[in-house]
């Protein structure tokens, strides 16, 4: 007997529920639709004020998907010759003073990114280890 599908939003909370509890220290987890440039899902051990969580999806989307970014990608691939839609940037690692923050695209949908926050103090291989393994087996279908 199959398991039933799962909607994609339950995937979604599932997905930030899993970093939530694989990522090492993590503080704070979401998905980021960057079609819409709307937060699916969140998170934290911390409450923040709704202007901040919206804030972190437009920057989401700014990172991965700006003008400028967008003008990169498409020189990179017009130099190597790939003609594929795929975006090319897939992984973005920020460290503020006390926090890093890992924005992951998942592999099953290029408009699904996963944030991780985690203190400074994190060991960075096994905050990648853990996301992506979280983000390639519940990123969805």
């Amino acid at each position: 007997m199959t398991k039933p599908k799962l909607s994609m939003s339950d995937q979604m909370v599932a997905m930030v529920r899993y970093l939530r509890q694989e990522v090492p220290s993590c503080v704070a987890a979401g998905v980021v639709d960057m079609a819409t440039g709307m937060l699916l899902s969140f998170e934290t051990t911390e409450s923040h004020p709704s202007e901040v969580l919206d804030l972190l999806a437009g920057a989401t989307l700014d990172l991965f998907q700006g003008r400028t970014v967008t003008m990169i990608e498409d020189v990179f691939k017009e130099r190597r010759g790939i003609a594929s839609a795929e975006h090319y940037f897939q992984e973005v690692l920020v460290n503020s003073s006390n926090l890093t923050h890992l924005f992951i695209r998942s592999n099953h949908n290029q408009d699904v990114v996963a944030v991780v926050v985690c203190p400074k103090s994190v060991n960075i291989g096994m905050l990648f280890a853990a996301a992506r393994r979280v983000v390639k087996e519940h990123g969805g279908a």
